[in-house]
């Protein structure tokens, strides 16, 4: 609430989605995921309905060409910029939107140039990329046996997708401008530095968390054998050591009770 009376509406949205996907992955019922999310629509629209420029952008995302010198300028530059891509794009670097015709450019509506500058080929790798995050972080998310890592390594993925998600589809005209940046592509380094942060501790969970396989070696202790095989190698030796002292001490014993 606090954020949103900023006003931020784009990063509560962000943040919204961030804490569904953790309460989705602890095991909260249905019902209460359905209420909490008509409930947080319903103060969505009201805080688009009392603001001036959000209600701005929603008329002008529903119909961009109706206003294409005002209210709907970017959205309008940003889908001729995506358009005139083609297949393999103008070349990287010969964008002409970017000159003066595309508000910032180089950080919300950078997809577009990206879409202008290499094409449907170049924007279909970027969204394979984010869908690749996605699936690995989820993967990661799954297979955690911790349930802390478990719910961390969701919110962090969805974090990074969810905003991911909110650009591209305000670029594509599929939703209203919300001001999110692309993470990793758009310029400013504190989401940058965010997204990496995120990153390292997805890593940390799949290393940590049972996420790797048994039957990878460990190279940093200079053993190529599995770590399960050392594990069952080490157990065998010291269950034969215990035994070996178990006789000495018996044989001690018998030795101490003869005359």
């Amino acid at each position: 609430m606090l954020i949103l009376l900023e006003p931020d509406l784009g990063t509560t949205i962000a943040i919204g989605l961030m804490v569904g996907a953790v309460l989705l992955v602890a095991g909260t019922p249905l019902g209460t995921l359905t209420t909490a999310m008509g409930i947080a629509t319903a103060l969505g629209l009201a805080a688009v309905w009392i603001e001036p420029y959000r209600r701005a952008r929603v008329f002008s995302f529903l119909n961009p060409w109706h206003d294409a010198q005002g209210a709907g300028y970017q959205t309008v530059q940003a889908i001729i910029g995506l358009g005139s891509g083609g297949i393999f794009g103008r070349g990287l670097g010969q964008s002409i939107e970017k000159a003066n015709f595309l508000p910032e450019a180089h950080t919300d509506m950078i997809f577009a140039i990206i879409g202008e500058e290499l094409g449907l080929v170049g924007a279909t790798a970027v969204i394979a990329a984010y869908a690749a995050f996605a699936y690995f972080g989820l993967r990661i998310s799954l297979r955690c046996k911790d349930p802390f890592g478990k719910r961390l390594a969701a919110g962090l993925t969805v974090l990074v997708c969810g905003q991911a998600a909110i650009n591209l589809a305000a670029v594509m005209g599929l939703a209203p401008l919300t001001g999110i940046p692309l993470p990793f592509v758009s310029y400013g380094g504190s989401s940058l530095v965010i997204g990496l942060v995120a990153v390292g501790i997805l890593l940390n969970i799949a290393g940590n968390a049972g996420a790797r396989s048994a039957s990878v070696p460990d190279r940093s202790r200079g053993d190529g054998r599995p770590r399960a095989a050392r594990a069952r190698r080490s157990g065998g030796a010291a269950r034969t050591r215990s035994t070996g002292d178990v006789r000495r001490v018996a044989g001690s014993r018998r030795g101490a009770a003869r005359p």
